[in-house]
């Protein structure tokens, strides 16, 4: 039975990732990493099924936190004003400020810094291009 949930849950997640851009993917693989072994830590009576469920609700933030981002990103880069988000316990801000615009690239770059309780846990520069990048390959 354990088998068949854990493959449940695998085929799940790979559902879930299948549809998200890099970004996404990395948010998620970020979150479910961190999330997995809190998750193993705290379940003292069987930490694979802490393990489990912590890397699937960890999977979910980090994805969920990497698609705010890069949506106020985004929106900071199109109006040219800083956009910010506040969580609704008011504990978490995130706040994304347009820097320059390179008109050869196309592309924005936008200055985003996120607080936890008062405290700059993330600060750096993202590129917000308005098409999509393409290399050359042979």
């Amino acid at each position: 039975m354990k088998k068949v949930v854990a493959i449940i849950l695998v085929l799940s997640s790979l559902t879930l990732l299948a549809g998200c851009t890099q970004y996404h993917a990395q948010g998620a693989s970020a979150g479910a990493i961190i999330g997995g072994i809190t998750g193993a830590i705290l379940d003292n009576r069987n930490p694979w099924r802490g393990g489990v469920l912590g890397a699937a609700l960890g999977g979910v933030a980090g994805a969920t936190f990497t698609d705010v981002s890069m949506r106020a990103s985004q929106e900071a880069a199109a109006a040219g004003k800083p956009v910010a988000y506040v969580t609704e316990d008011g504990r978490g801000l995130y706040r994304a400020d347009p820097i320059e615009y390179d008109a050869k690239t196309k592309c924005h770059k936008v200055h985003e810094r996120v607080w936890e309780d008062g405290k700059l846990i993330k600060d750096q520069v993202r590129e917000v291009c308005e098409g999509e990048k393409v290399e050359r390959r042979y």
